[in-house]
């Protein structure tokens, strides 16, 4: 009779503490789904299903920050974060199981019979200000057909953190000339001139996959006036394509500018680094720059005559936040710092 006794007892105490620490986790959960304004959920435990809803409900031209968690899940959805949205932040559930894809193309049909563009292909479009994306997947799925964007971005004061982009061509645009952008700790993967456009944007330790094949990383076309345009700092030039197959960049406009800092190169990147676009003057307009390569893509006596070597000296100019001080014709801003602000956000 004791024993059973005994026995019951412990059966009670356990049952009280499974419950106790159920009601612990059902707080915690509760807390932490509490840290969002909206919640993305295919299954319907969310506010909406999909993305594009949870984006439609927010309101314009909102000063203070709508938090967006999106739960796992794959989403076929052609999203625009539209104009005067502004100060949204899109949190994925996790990086590699949350996937924002869509499969545009540029020679895809409108609805009048015109090719739809290479704006046009964007999967996933960003022309609010002040857009933050965390541990989110961009994809264009249309497969290797020539342009297709993944992201384009023409909003100001943007931020993606442990975000990855895949596609082929054409990824990753940033488009607008008054753009500012920033990555840490990314994935970017695709083939031809899949990171090209106008904007500042800094890439800071990222992994930046060329796809079998061969082309070239980058295709910038920065705005003459601007200082900075696609600044790469301690990447790594990753690939599983053959030796020699790709370049650094080539100019889509002849003011591009792109530089690599302590930037890890696989043996892809050609020797010679650099490609002119068959347009000779570019060679003497253009800001194409390294520092401290390293790998075996590195060959640092091999590169073409016109790219810059970049000093020391030099190189300090490329902090974070003095890159984003300025761009075309309107010299100090404001103080945005990026990388400042991603290591508030940790501390919290």
């Amino acid at each position: 009779m004791i024993a059973k006794i005994l026995m019951a007892s412990v059966f009670l105490m356990n049952s009280f503490f499974i419950e106790a620490a159920n009601d612990s986790k059902t707080i915690k959960t509760s807390i932490k789904i509490n840290k969002y304004d909206i919640v993305v959920a295919q299954d319907g435990s969310g506010n909406y299903k999909t993305v594009k809803e949870a984006l439609n409900s927010v309101a314009l031209l909102k000063t203070k920050e709508t938090r967006i968690l999106i739960k796992n899940g794959i989403y076929k959805e052609k999203l625009e974060v539209i104009k005067d949205k502004n100060n949204i932040s899109l949190i994925g559930e996790s990086k590699d199981n949350v996937i924002l894809t869509y499969d545009d193309y540029a020679s895809k049909k409108n609805a009048s019979g015109q090719d739809i563009g290479t704006s046009g292909s964007a999967s996933f479009i960003v022309t609010g200000d002040n857009f933050k994306a965390k541990n989110i997947t961009f994809e264009n799925s249309s497969g290797p057909v020539g342009q297709a964007v993944a992201v384009r971005i023409d909003g100001d004061k943007i931020i993606f953190d442990n975000c990855k982009f895949l596609g082929f061509q054409d990824t990753l645009y940033p488009r607008s000339t008054t753009s500012r952008q920033y990555y840490k700790n990314c994935y970017i993967e695709g083939t031809v001139d899949f990171i090209f456009g106008a904007s500042t944007a800094v890439f800071d330790q990222c992994e930046i996959f060329a796809k079998a094949g061969g082309g070239y990383l980058t295709a910038a076309s920065t705005n003459e006036k601007n200082p900075y345009g696609l600044v790469f700092l301690n990447c790594k030039l990753t690939t599983n394509s053959a030796n020699g197959s790709y370049y650094l960049g080539r100019p889509w406009r002849n003011f591009a500018k792109t530089v690599f800092i302590k930037c890890e190169m696989g043996g892809h990147i050609k020797p010679e680094g650099w490609h002119n676009w068959g347009k000779l003057e570019a060679e003497t307009t253009t800001f194409y720059g390294e520092y401290n390569s390293t790998g075996i893509g590195a060959y640092p006596n091999e590169r073409v005559k016109w790219m810059k070597h970049l000093t020391a000296d030099q190189v300090k100019e490329y902090s974070v936040e003095n890159i984003f001080k300025s761009y075309a014709e309107k010299p100090v801003i404001d103080n945005w710092n990026p990388k400042k602000i991603l290591d508030d956000i940790s501390k919290k």
